[in-house]
């Protein structure tokens, strides 16, 4: 027993000589973790993981250290948003290959981003209160003549009636759609990166050496920077009209962020961009279709 207190000893002052002590008013080496009462032996505990820190000090540090984590996110923002931008395949690639210690997580970046986009085109939306969307609903018949019976049974069926009156409902209230599909639009928004990484899988599918979870990882790389580059131009078209001329930027990036990535030739790049905009495209109108249905059945 006295044997392995020596023992802890030696190897709590060997880390504490040769790990620095990062940790911004941290409490001295030797000192109890205020958490489990363990002998200190750098700036976390390594009994329950707790930081070493004295959390009683004046407000000014405080302030200091919360916008010091909330601008500077352990430094990989800023490592990983300019590389996103000018070396998105050798991003992807560091990041297949098992670099990843100084990257955003690509999901985890892929769901910030989405929030900012969502936040700069709401600034985009200027609803009036009095718009008429002038829906018109199929209008009654007093009376059915023999020869449309059957057009008008298709007419009166369940999903007709529940159709024209959310039409109704819409046509009287037009913002209330728009708020079901706002509620709505970020879980339809997160169904593209599936839908990416399947088509990708299926353009892919005899290069050798990649699997859905490499091109989920470009997915959610490719969409990130589609919508800081969206965010921008949202933000910019509030001072000028210019701002949509940075759209052309997206084609661009997305043939060098595929061929560096995938490590493939110009011809088979530019073939597999333009199955990839025909697919993506042709999914973004189906998911649009299926989100204005979700919100007339949601609206309210």
């Amino acid at each position: 027993m006295a044997r392995a207190t020596k023992l802890r000893a030696a190897g709590g002052k060997t880390t504490a000589y040769v790990t620095p002590r990062p940790v911004k008013q941290g409490l001295p080496v030797g000192a109890p973790c205020p958490n489990c009462g363990t002998s200190l032996a750098g700036p976390w505990c390594y009994a329950c993981g707790q930081k070493g820190a004295d959390f009683h000090r004046s407000i000014f540090p405080l302030i200091a250290e919360a916008f010091e984590g909330l601008t500077d996110l352990d430094g990989r923002v800023w490592r990983t948003l300019p590389r996103l931008a000018v070396q998105p395949g050798r991003l992807t690639r560091d990041y297949l290959d098992g670099k990843r210690a100084s990257q955003i997580p690509p999901f985890r970046l892929f769901l910030v981003v989405l929030v900012v986009l969502f936040f700069a085109g709401g600034l985009q939306i200027n609803l009036p209160k009095d718009i008429d969307l002038k829906f018109s609903p199929p209008p009654a018949r007093a009376e059915i003549q023999p020869s449309n019976a059957a057009s008008e049974r298709l007419s009166s069926t369940a999903e007709s009636r529940w159709l024209t009156e959310r039409l109704e409902m819409v046509r009287h209230d037009p913002p209330a759609l728009l708020r079901a599909m706002e509620h709505w639009s970020h879980q339809f928004a997160i169904l593209m990166l599936p839908i990416a990484a399947l088509l990708l899988s299926g353009l892919f599918a005899f290069k050798k050496g990649f699997y859905v979870f490499d091109h989920l990882i470009f997915s959610m790389h490719s969409l990130a920077f589609q919508g800081l580059l969206l965010t921008a131009v949202f933000l910019g078209s509030l001072a000028s009209g210019w701002a949509s001329a940075l759209l052309v930027l997206s084609p661009i990036h997305l043939f060098f962020h595929m061929r560096q990535t995938y490590q493939i030739g110009l011809i088979g790049t530019l073939i597999r961009m333009a199955l990839l905009a025909f697919g993506s495209g042709l999914a973004f109108v189906i998911l649009m279709t299926a989100l204005v249905f979700v919100g007339l059945a949601t609206v309210h």
